[in-house]
């Protein structure tokens, strides 16, 4: 049975320590890997990407395999072929796929019907890729993981949720602040409020994310901004974290909305070096998922 990697979930805390520690040495020595030598990665994107498909891309060709990026009005799912089918075709071609869309139902039956790793690039459930890269970052900055607490501010939602379960594997405390009508579900332990100023006492990491995502509702967006006015990371909810405490977002910002310019772009942030671990756990992960992989 193919390996996946669609929530999260399917890595055990070795694994994920293990995969970590890859990731580390990998960014170390960026060409220090063939594991993908004359191998395609398809990478299917029925979304828009910055971060995504640029880390995707240079880590597979550094791990000496060849990208091929596929957008979905380019396949013949756009003129009704089944998602099963279009996962048999590609288990004969590449050695796995990556899907960046909006329902987690199409990312899960390709990966019934696939005989390769099927791997999420982003759903509207879950963003596991960007934990990874967050958990490298945390572990940079402070050496450890174990015992940490992030706070995250703002929506609910995938980002959130990826936090959430794989903090938990880490043994990170995760917190997560948001209005009733945004809230995460309680998942893995997470520690829910409505109160951003409690959530980042004393945290660690103070994490947000766009308050108005791709898979929203454009006639709810202002309706959201307002909901979601008191979740900004400024620097004054930064002084209520611990005096080491660093800012974390996913990516793309807009300024003077859900965190200022000042923290965006000021000495207490890792946001940078988030943005360029996505490439290192990734290739981690493409490791992980094609061991023994003919």
């Amino acid at each position: 049975m193919p390996r996946h990697f669609l929530t999260g979930e399917e890595l055990s805390p070795s694994e994920l320590a293990a995969l970590l520690d890859r990731a580390a040495e990998l960014k170390a020595d960026p060409l220090a890997s063939d594991a993908l030598a004359r191998r395609t990665v398809a990478l299917i994107f029925q979304a828009a990407s910055t971060r995504t498909r640029v880390s995707f891309e240079a880590g597979i060709a550094e791990l000496g395999g060849h990208p091929m990026v596929l957008h979905a009005d380019e396949l013949q799912l756009s003129r009704g072929e089944s998602i099963g089918d279009t996962a048999r075709v590609l288990s004969r071609h590449v050695a796995a796929v990556g899907v960046r869309t909006g329902p987690d139902a199409l990312l899960n039956e390709l990966a019934q019907h696939a005989d390769i790793p099927v791997f999420n690039m982003l759903t509207a459930g879950h963003h596991p890729c960007q934990a990874l890269a967050d958990l490298l970052t945390l572990r940079e900055t402070f050496g450890k993981l174990s015992g940490l607490k992030l706070a995250y501010v703002g929506d609910g939602n995938n980002v959130a949720r990826s936090l959430a379960i794989l903090g938990a594997a880490a043994a990170v405390e995760v917190r997560v602040a948001a209005p009733a009508a945004y809230q995460l579900e309680s998942v893995a332990g997470v520690i829910l409020t409505d109160d951003p100023r409690a959530a980042v006492a004393g945290a660690d990491a103070v994490y947000t994310d766009v308050w108005v995502s791709m898979s929203d509702d454009p006639a709810t967006a202002a309706q959201r901004r307002q909901a979601l006015e008191r979740y900004r990371i400024d620097d004054q909810l930064l002084d209520l974290a611990a005096p080491h405490a660093i800012a974390l977002h996913c990516l793309p910002a807009h300024p003077g909305e859900e965190i200022t310019a000042e923290v965006l772009y000021g000495p207490r942030q890792r946001i940078w070096d988030q943005a360029e671990n996505r490439r290192h756990v990734q290739k981690a992960l493409l490791e992980h998922l094609l061991v023994g992989a003919g």
